[in-house]
């Protein structure tokens, strides 16, 4: 059953970090950390975004240091399989009508950006990873997906320490790769492109996190009655939702880039009216 829910927790993982991209604050991030923003104020953009892959992951390991204590004492309890199979089907289930809003139920969300005026206070290093580390906790900035609950859950109920610290580092690291999407964004309107783009691509990625969320359910469910055909279901439906992920955010990245390379539509140079000429003199004095 650890290893079953082990599974789940990671997977879920992967789809929160991807959803919480289409956040406000990560879509900020995408908006914030650029090669133009930091080209602007003189910056190295692979010194800003290093710093803030660097904090989201450290974030990460601190949401993971958290979920890590939660699994021990999940494991001092001493909860049979079958109960901490059914605790992840329920969390899973309820994770699933949150993001699908069915019958209006809605998990509360934290609604929080990060503070821009770092920007004009800090050093790269500090704002970068600042931001990155924000990021990187899932909570500490708006919340986008009951998938980051999901995953905090089913981490502790792993009952395994060292795999709950891996799954919220995993997570962390995941979130913060994604300021990378923009890196080959070098003009403004190739960055007003991609992000139009990448927008049209958030649903989409919501619909794949509520199969994921339901396919965990599926495969506790399936592992706790009979760890047969019908797990093997259910990590089949995780698994082909996993893809859809991986396959969604490089093609937004993909649609984006395509969208650089269509010119814009030209747009003639407005003319300056000449000054009206003054009237011929006649050389006589009026």
């Amino acid at each position: 059953m650890t290893l079953a829910i082990a599974v789940a927790a990671t997977l879920v993982a992967v789809s929160a970090a991807a959803r919480s991209t289409w956040s406000p604050c990560g879509l900020s991030m995408l908006s914030t950390v650029t090669p133009i923003s930091e080209r602007a104020k003189g910056n190295s953009y692979r010194s800003t975004a290093m710093w803030f892959v660097v904090g989201a992951t450290v974030g990460g390991a601190t949401l993971g240091a958290a979920m890590a204590g939660l699994a021990g004492v999940v494991r001092s309890v001493d909860a049979s399989p079958t109960a901490a199979g059914l605790l992840a089907v329920g969390a899973a289930l309820v994770a699933a009508a949150s993001d699908a809003g069915i019958a209006g139920l809605r998990l509360p969300i934290h609604r929080r950006q990060v503070n821009e005026r770092w920007l004009d206070q800090y050093r790269p290093w500090v704002y970068g990873s600042g931001f990155g580390w924000q990021i990187g906790t899932g909570l500490a900035t708006y919340i986008t997906t009951a998938a980051v609950y999901l995953m905090i859950v089913l981490g502790a109920l792993t009952a395994d320490p060292v795999v709950a610290l891996a799954v919220g580092t995993g997570f962390g690291l995941l979130r913060g790769l994604a300021v990378l999407l923009t890196r080959r964004m070098t003009d403004p309107s190739a960055l007003r492109r991609f992000h139009r783009r990448f927008q049209l691509v958030g649903p989409w990625v919501g619909r794949v996190v509520v199969v994921v969320e339901a396919g965990a359910a599926i495969a506790v469910v399936s592992y706790v009655g009979s760890p047969g055909a019908l797990a093997m279901i259910g990590v089949a439906v995780i698994g082909v939702a996993v893809i859809g992920i991986g396959v969604g955010g490089p093609a937004a990245a993909l649609i984006a880039k395509r969208a650089v390379r269509i010119a814009e539509p030209a747009c003639p140079l407005p003319v300056a009216a000449s000054p009206p000429a003054e009237p011929a003199r006649t050389g006589a004095a009026d």
